[in-house]
């Protein structure tokens, strides 16, 4: 442990840049002055006192420093007294404020985003998230050293000394009186709240008292107009039994400050945030949920078959507005004489700081140990309770299934959430059209090659192969026990037989033959996705950042090639591979690249019509995605302290923190300035949690509308129950997984699915790991066997792929139901999604349960709060 905080402390050091000549005596004195001067100047104090003991600068530092503003709350005293929680030191001085109010939410959001300053932060909270950050930074790989219940305990007399202590606290509490006083306010809190929940406009929430626990009060059964009787399971008595009740009110202020915060980045991203998570959100804040401040996407409805896809008349009309690129993030102005004046149109984001702030405060709660007990203790009983629920009602679902007239798992609508274009064949697919190719147009010209012209027999002469006969085999497109944890070897089998010149002919859109070949096999896949009919896909473009030319040629791509399906909705994905452009001196720093992703979209946005094509294009891409591999970890540790992008100079990769935080800034922008223009929006989608650290999962809670992978959330409680309570969505992929990073058997999507997480199954790469056509049927059909899924878990998986989806809100009325944003049963149609009523009645009062939870512990600490 020593040297572990020597290692934290010379970490630190570094950071600012000091390289201390002294013998090792003088340094350790020398760091302790030095952090002590930091400290006091970043919490605004000009005077800092020469010789001052440790312990007294820092008891005045955390008597100076107050807890972070709770969001989603108004700028008022009384609500500010409330952020403030326990300090008893809060003067009228405090509540001066020094900025614009922060923009929260849809109801009453100004343009303009507070920016937030770590006078506002607890300093124990940084030091905190630094220390993780220099943890992923050393060892890079680590996916267990946060986890608590995952990583086994060194020492076992340790461990067993840490239970009695806990015991022996827990046995304290419930003898103290004022214990009992507040455990029964609790209860009384959270039945008002029920109440008065069921009367804000939640489908039914009926608190029942039971003779053996008269003041307990939890969900009881519930009373719906379309859904069967059936057996629940119902929990009386104390209900935060397991936890002290310290812990229990520390982790419910934790968990609900965490949802306001990732309730405030969707909103102002013009991402989703589920219903009922919002309502109770609205309950502690004393607020009225309104139904028309939920973010429903927009996204372009079909073009039906009187219209053309590829019509270039109708784009709107220019706008005399003007954009520019200031510390990576483009800014929008009314005209050129606001751009020179520097006044930009107010158009909100999350500042650099307030991004880091949020991260820092959730890298301290996952590693809170309440919370992580907390949490854990919650997941074991959602899962228990599934089985339970299964066991009780497996029949009854069976029943509701079979009388519903027409419906089955073959015929309700799946997405596949992700899959990667160069790879949506599967790799018998591509050897035949290889073949077909050659035997059809072996005299073509296909390459030209330092001023030579090379015909496609010649290519394949060159590389001394013959199509006739090559197989799947030789092909060598598949991944096997060669590519397990080995991602480079992975990178490779998109080149067949090995060779880079076949995968540029046959699987890029930027070419001598202009992505023909490419475009051709793509149309193919759509083709059968369409025969299909009920089998939709989202397959991923690539965008490097190289050049802005690349938007046009990709636009051109899809239009010259007629590539519109109705079955396809399309994402573009950003490499990170930033390093590799600097070191070959492609790019001057990391701004560049940020400006040739976004600058032609905003100028396509605000001039349509003189980008008529990338307009029309831009129509038919849904989201973004951020790829590469998770397990490249960046010696950098990301914070407010890093260089901005125009200072990003050197040949680092950037870490992936940096990445997401400057893609989502500039999505936020072009949101809502598309919005502002009547235009179709944007979801960012990265991948995330497939491997690396555990700081990439928490990136994204704040960034991403949903993630591809997420298998890492398995290492962390606090993240997996809060990706539960927001109910964020993640593609899972487990066959690709198998091939890379994790055993078929040991993926956590059982587990997620049956806890309540918003999970769908995709193919990721079916010429890597795909066999049959049907990729995405071959992926439901293995995850079925292994683990014995019912047909309605099956659909409940179908039915979360296209909520998760690009799909237009009127496709989804029309696959879902009409009012398939509506959480529970009220918004399913068991006709067209074949999920049991029953089914969405156990995930909704289950959701509801675990929400409730939270609003005693956020009302008791505002009742406890400082008072006039």
């Amino acid at each position: 442990r020593r040297g572990q905080h020597e290692n934290i402390e010379r970490e630190r050091v570094r950071l600012h840049s000091v390289q201390p000549s002294q013998t090792d005596l003088q340094l350790k004195k020398f760091k302790k002055n030095l952090l002590i001067r930091l400290l006091w100047f970043e919490k605004g104090f000009h005077r800092i006192p020469i010789r001052s003991s440790w312990n007294s600068v820092e008891k005045q530092l955390l008597t100076q420093v107050k807890a972070m503003a709770l969001p989603g709350t108004r700028d008022t005293t009384d609500t500010k007294r409330q952020r403030f929680g326990k300090w008893k030191d809060v003067t009228e001085e405090d509540f001066q404020p020094s900025q614009p109010p922060l923009a929260q939410s849809k109801r009453e959001m100004p343009k303009e985003f507070r920016k937030a300053s770590f006078a506002e932060t607890d300093e124990n909270v940084r030091i905190i998230a630094e220390k993780i950050f220099a943890s992923a930074v050393r060892h890079g790989d680590q996916t267990d050293g946060i986890s608590l219940f995952t990583v086994p305990e060194d020492c076992p007399i340790g461990e067993h000394q840490a239970k009695e202590r806990e015991l022996q606290k827990e046995l304290a509490e419930q003898q103290s009186a004022q214990t009992a006083k507040r455990k029964k306010s609790f209860k009384l809190i959270r039945s008002q709240s029920l109440i008065q929940m069921s009367q804000d406009g939640f489908q039914s929430v009926t608190p029942i008292v039971t003779p053996s626990s008269p003041t307990a009060p939890f969900i009881g059964a519930q009373v719906y107009c379309n859904v069967p009787e059936f057996q629940r399971v119902l929990i009386s008595g104390d209900y935060c039994a397991g936890v002290t009740l310290d812990d229990y009110e520390q982790a419910a202020a934790g968990l609900a400050k965490a949802l306001f915060i990732r309730e405030k980045y969707s909103q102002l991203a013009l991402h989703r945030f589920p219903r009922t998570t919002t309502q109770y959100l609205r309950t502690i804040e004393h607020e009225v949920f309104k139904p028309e401040d939920q973010v429903i996407p927009d996204f372009c409805p079909p073009v039906n078959e009187k219209q053309d896809p590829y019509n270039l008349d109708d784009a709107p009309e220019n706008k005399d507005m003007a954009v520019k690129m200031k510390s990576g993030i483009i800014h929008v102005y009314d005209n050129k004489e606001k751009m020179e004046m520097n006044q930009p149109c107010n158009f909100p984001y999350v500042d650099l700081e307030s991004y880091t702030l949020d991260l820092s405060f959730l890298l301290a709660l996952i590693t809170d140990g309440p919370t992580k007990t907390y949490c854990h203790r919650r997941l074991k009983f959602l899962e228990s309770k599934f089985y339970l629920h299964e066991m009780l009602n497996e029949m009854a679902e069976l029943k509701e299934l079979k009388m519903t007239p027409h419906r089955d798992f073959y015929n309700v609508r799946k997405v596949d959430t992700h899959i990667h274009a160069a790879a949506c064949m599967n790799q018998n697919h591509l050897l035949k059209f290889i073949k077909h190719t050659y035997k059809t147009e072996a005299d073509r010209i296909v390459l030209e090659k330092k001023g030579k012209k090379i015909t496609l027999k010649k290519l394949f002469q060159d590389l001394k192969m013959e199509p006739y006969n090559l197989t799947v085999d030789s092909l060598d497109v598949h991944a096997g026990r060669q590519t397990f944890h080995r991602f480079d070897k992975f990178n490779a089998k998109y080149n067949p037989v090995g060779a880079s010149e076949l995968r540029d002919l046959y699987l890029k859109t930027d070419n001598y033959t202009k992505g023909e070949y490419f475009a051709r096999i793509v149309k193919e896949v759509a083709e059968d996705l369409e025969e299909s009919r009920y089998l939709y896909a989202e397959p991923r473009l690539s965008i490097y950042g190289q050049s802005t030319k690349e938007w046009d040629k990709l636009a051109i791509w899809f239009i010259q090639h007629k590539m519109y399906s109705p079955n396809m909705r399309w994402i573009i994905q950003v490499p990170r591979i930033y390093d590799i452009f600097r070191s070959k001196g492609l790019l001057p720093n990391f701004a560049k690249m940020l400006e040739n992703l976004f600058l032609p979209l905003f100028e396509a946005t605000i001039n349509p019509k003189d980008h008529k094509e990338l307009n029309l294009f831009l129509k038919y891409v849904t989201g973004f995605d951020s790829v590469d591999d998770e397990s490249k970890h960046s010696d950098h540790m990301f914070s407010n302290r890093s260089p901005t992008p125009e200072e990003w100079t050197t040949e680092m990769n950037p870490p992936y923190s940096y990445y997401l935080y400057y893609m989502y800034a500039n999505i936020a922008v072009l949101n809502n300035l598309r919005k502002d223009r009547g235009m179709n929006t944007f979801l960012f989608r990265p991948h995330c949690g497939e491997a690396g650290s555990i700081t990439h999962l928490v990136s994204a809670f704040l960034t991403a509308d949903n993630i591809s992978h997420g298998l890492n959330l398995k290492t962390s409680p606090v993240l997996q129950y809060l990706y539960y309570l927001a109910q964020i969505p993640i593609a899972m992929s487990p066959l690709s997984n198998n091939s890379l990073f994790l055993q078929y058997s040991k993926n956590p999507l059982k587990e997620f699915l049956y806890k309540g997480l918003v999970v769908s199954l995709s193919t990721d790469d079916p010429m890597q790991f795909h066999y049959t056509k049907e990729a995405l049927m071959e992926e439901y059909a293995i995850a079925a066997q292994l683990w014995k899924f019912s047909t309605c878990d099956q659909c409940e998986i179908a039915r979360n792929s296209v909520l998760q989806s690009g799909l237009s809100h009127i496709e989804k009325q029309k696959f879902l139901g009409n009012s398939y944003f509506i959480d529970g049963p009220e918004g399913n149609e068991i006709r067209k999604t074949n999920v049991s009523q029953i089914r969405m009645a156990y995930r909704y009062e289950t959701l509801c349960n675990e929400l409730s939870f939270l609003v005693p512990a956020m009302k008791s600490e505002d009742n406890n709060s400082p008072s006039e």
